[in-house]
């Protein structure tokens, strides 16, 4: 992986700016406040190269609206029908900019697009395991821990846990396990092992995760209840790679801009950058969250991530739940409205696909959507197909006064 220093063009770019500003103490912006959020998995339409990672004909949105129609009319009016034909999302004249954004880097994982927003692009993908983890970092983990393990294969994390879950109960040993995702999952009954048990063997996992075995994460996934009613907590914690320096979160940082992350913002970037933290259990946590970040934050940037249309949809090929998640999303949004102020810029976008209509419950290589608006952002904006999705980034970074080493800000033309 790789990320360049900022350059000096980029504050030359920002310097030659006419736009009208608002004063903070520290800094000229032009948006005070910048509400991100991000859709987990919502791709509209398979890229170029999808053929290169299986992804022929995937259509995370359009497939959904195809197969079981959307109801989605402030989604809508913001523009996304604009962005590809869709039988019940007409195109718009809506109050937004509208554009798509590809994925530059090798991948379509959440690290990967995640990354890319804030300006890292990765030389190479991180390492998949399909087959499960080769024996001898097995061995090594398990000297380790002290501890045999059980599964090492790909699963569903909720359906593993009834498989393996009395064996787990009578041996202690963890269950290992991977996805679709470049991740090393480690799940245990936490009257078996306590979760800051798990903690600790994850970290050591995360340690032993290096060089060509560095999984974007290693993921802790504690569970509860009796034979045949296992659940999983809220007690997950993730361990990712640390990201490289010189991304937009440390830039804003530097600048002591504010950053306000909401679901699992803080764990993909190890908390580097983030002021304020508020972990979610589900979209509609994650919605409640928002506005309680926007009654909090009133200036600075809140990063949102709303997982369940991945987590809990995409991988499970559920076009019924996938679909009523987007419609729950939907309404939320004149709740939101509602609480913008005159200077507030609202960005939704995705970081990769996971189209449920597929036979494959992997994440799908596919361009995202966005929609970009605010009381004081220019509307109807075509953004066109962005080469990058650090050109939101750039924009984020432009908007504070500062710049990442990849992207092209679209922000001159919200102004």
């Amino acid at each position: 992986m790789s990320v360049l220093t900022a350059g000096v063009h980029c504050q030359t770019a920002f310097a030659a700016f006419t736009f009208r500003r608002v004063q903070d103490a520290t800094l000229e912006i032009v948006f005070a406040r910048v509400i991100w959020i991000v859709l987990d998995s919502v791709g509209i339409g398979a890229m170029p190269d999808a053929a290169d990672y299986g992804d022929t004909g995937s259509d995370t949105l359009g497939n959904i609206e195809r197969r079981r129609g959307l109801l989605l009319p402030n989604l809508c009016r913001l523009g996304l029908g604009n962005l590809k034909k869709l039988t019940s999302i007409p195109p718009s004249d809506g109050p937004a900019a509208f554009g798509r954004c590809a994925l530059a880097s090798p991948g379509k994982d959440s690290t990967t697009g995640h990354w890319e927003m804030v300006g890292i692009h990765l030389d190479k993908p991180f390492p998949l395991y399909p087959n499960g983890f080769p024996s001898e970092i097995m061995a090594k983990f398990e000297d380790l821990i002290g501890r045999r393990t059980l599964g090492n294969v790909a699963a569903s994390g909720t359906e593993i846990i009834q498989q393996l879950g009395d064996e787990h109960v009578r041996t202690g040993s963890p269950i290992v396990y991977t996805s679709a995702d470049s991740v090393f999952q480690v799940a245990a009954h936490e009257e078996i092992v306590p979760f800051p048990e798990l903690y600790r063997v994850c970290s050591m996992a995360r340690d032993l995760l290096r060089g060509p075995h560095e999984v974007g994460r290693v993921i802790a996934r504690p569970f509860s209840g009796s034979s045949g009613h296992y659940v999983r907590t809220t007690n997950r914690k993730d361990f990712a790679v640390p990201p490289p320096r010189g991304m937009l979160l440390d830039q804003l940082h530097d600048r002591r801009v504010p950053v306000h992350g909401v679901g699992k913002i803080s764990d993909i970037f190890m908390a580097r950058g983030i002021d304020v933290s508020d972990k979610t259990k589900s979209n509609a946590d994650g919605m409640r969250q928002t506005l309680a970040a926007m009654d909090q934050s009133k200036t600075g940037l809140i990063f949102i991530n709303l997982v369940d249309f991945d987590q809990q949809y995409g991988h499970r090929n559920d076009i019924e739940g996938y679909a009523r998640a987007l419609e729950e999303f939907d309404a939320w949004l004149p709740i939101l409205n509602l609480e913008l102020t005159r200077d507030d810029l609202v960005i939704i976008t995705a970081d990769h696909g996971c189209d449920p209509s597929t036979p494959s419950t992997d994440h799908s290589r596919e361009y995202v959507p966005l929609l970009v608006y605010g009381p004081r952002a220019r509307t109807r904006v075509d953004l066109g197909t962005r080469a990058t999705l650090s050109d939101i980034g750039q924009t984020v970074a432009q908007n504070f006064d500062t710049c990442i080493a990849k992207g092209t800000s679209f922000l001159p033309e919200l102004i």
